[in-house]
């Protein structure tokens, strides 16, 4: 019979097909589950992959770099002083986190005269141009040559005066390699348009370390320099130079405003320091006995691991604005 509404009385299901019906998508879940272990077993195994032979987190990589990078991008196209504050943040961390590593070597660099010199140079170079950034820094060397001489009054701080002497020259390094260097791309920023030439600089960098990067993964065999990274190889350098220069024509020609030839002398000279400023601080880790500077950028290493080839690209890029700009 039907009910006074005009509704058909619903089928009940047999127990039988019920219980059908739930193997089925107890079977169906199982299939599922298979395949998502079985896909996340792969990508865990090809990020293995590529994690031994270019000992990187690519993953973690890619987004703390999207993250670097679009802070930095943001504050030059829009909002130049920002992105001075965004180079002293960077850099702080950085020199701290060189003092530490150099204690590897018995050395003795004061971390808190070398970030507040940080706070020192980095806005004198922005405001003062070039005057100011090198009277900025040479103060700052005194500083923190005076600070470590200081230290002496206290006994834990004693020390030969061969040894003082060598922690004064650390100190020095801190500040001359990091410091004084990085702070060319704010002197650069700070200049009319020279904004435009520190986010060509910087996209020249990343671009010669993607094209290392992809070419000698897929390609590389032969090492570059062995004895000081082996990881690199000329076939990733050759990728390198290929993508460097290509990306040197077009910021030449729809950034910097000038000739397509020049973007081939950039490319080629930020190709050369990019390479130069790797290997460096590659030297500067195997001279200390340590693999990464820090472990405060997953997938990166320290912050000198991200600084090392924009160091001396930004001295030559100024070197470059006087010029041709």
């Amino acid at each position: 019979m039907t009910p006074h509404d005009g509704r058909k009385p619903k089928r009940r299901v047999p127990p039988k097909n019920r219980a059908e019906l739930r193997a089925q998508m107890i079977s169906t879940r199982a299939d599922i589950e298979r395949q998502v272990h079985a896909t996340k077993a792969q990508l865990d195994a090809t990020s293995e992959r590529i994690e031994a032979r270019t000992g990187r987190n690519l993953i973690l990589a890619v987004l703390i770099g999207l993250v670097l990078g679009l802070a930095m991008m943001f504050s030059l196209i829009f909002i130049k002083e920002l992105f001075m504050i965004v180079a002293a943040v960077v850099v702080g961390f950085t020199v701290f986190e060189l003092a530490g590593a150099l204690r590897h070597a018995r050395r003795s660099v004061p971390r808190i005269p070398v970030v507040l010199s940080v706070l020192v140079v980095v806005p004198a170079a922005f405001y003062g141009d070039a005057n100011g950034h090198w009277l900025a820094t040479l103060g700052a060397i005194v500083f923190i040559a005076l600070w470590r001489l200081a230290e002496l009054a206290w006994p834990s701080h004693r020390a030969p005066v061969r040894s003082v002497l060598a922690d004064i020259a650390a100190g020095v390094l801190v500040e001359t390699y990091v410091v004084f260097l990085a702070s060319f791309s704010v002197l650069l920023a700070s200049q009319d348009g020279g904004q435009w030439w520190t986010l060509a600089f910087l996209l020249l960098v990343i671009s010669v370390d993607t094209g290392a990067y992809a070419a000698g993964l897929t390609f590389g065999k032969h090492p570059m320099a062995p004895s000081i990274s082996p990881k690199k190889t000329w076939e990733g350098f050759a990728g390198a130079a290929v993508v460097c220069l290509a990306v040197g024509v077009l910021l030449a020609l729809f950034m910097l405003e000038q000739p397509w030839w020049f973007g081939l002398v950039f490319g080629a000279v930020i190709l050369a320091t990019a390479t130069f400023g790797d290997l460096a601080e590659s030297l500067v880790k195997r001279d200390l006995g340590i693999k990464d500077m820090s472990s405060w950028l997953p997938g990166h290493g320290g912050f000198l691991d991200r600084l090392d080839s924009i160091l001396p690209s930004a001295a030559a890029t100024y070197g470059l604005f006087l010029i041709f700009a």
